[in-house]
């Protein structure tokens, strides 16, 4: 019997199995305003030069933001951070709810906003992007990039975990 073309459900259940880190990327929206988006779509791609790669929703509200920048930060979530991810999925910002949770940015030289108390930060600037199905891949050289203590927030078949299996 001929293989059958699997379902979008199917897909999702299938790269579901596979386990990923959690980021939020951060672009600028206006002066001194930042946009977030969580992402899994994030991988390294390069050593030399440092590239990584980012895919972005052709209906998301950061692909713009990204297209005219040309830059922006990805922030690697701590096992604590659950609650930052679950905001920045959603597609509204609110800065009431940002002030709840305590959400801060800083910016680099160049004008990269990075969330405060991340597991890591990447500044990026892009060099390439690519429509890909209803994505872009952007394709970013990596400017500068700051590690800090703490354990990884992991996302997998459709929960968050901790390395401690939570």
């Amino acid at each position: 019997m001929p293989p059958t073309t699997p379902s979008t459900s199917e897909f999702r259940l299938a790269l579901g199995q596979f386990a990923t880190g959690v980021t939020v990327v951060t672009v600028e929206r206006g002066p001194g305003q930042v946009h977030g988006m969580t992402a899994n779509a994030f991988t390294s791609v390069s050593l030399d030069p440092l590239l990584i790669l980012i895919c972005v929703s052709q209906s998301a509200q950061l692909l713009p933001l990204v297209k005219r920048h040309k830059r922006f930060g990805v922030n690697i979530l701590k096992d604590s951070q659950q609650a930052l991810s679950e905001y920045f999925a959603q597609t509204e910002d609110n800065a009431a709810i940002e002030i709840n949770l305590g959400i801060r940015y800083r910016w680099t030289q160049s004008g990269i906003p990075l969330l405060d108390d991340a597991l890591a930060h990447l500044a990026c600037n892009v060099v390439a992007s690519y429509i890909a199905g209803d994505h872009t891949i952007f394709i970013a050289e990596v400017e500068s990039l700051e590690l800090f203590d703490g354990q990884p927030l992991l996302y997998l078949r459709g929960g968050y975990r901790g390395l401690n299996g939570r």
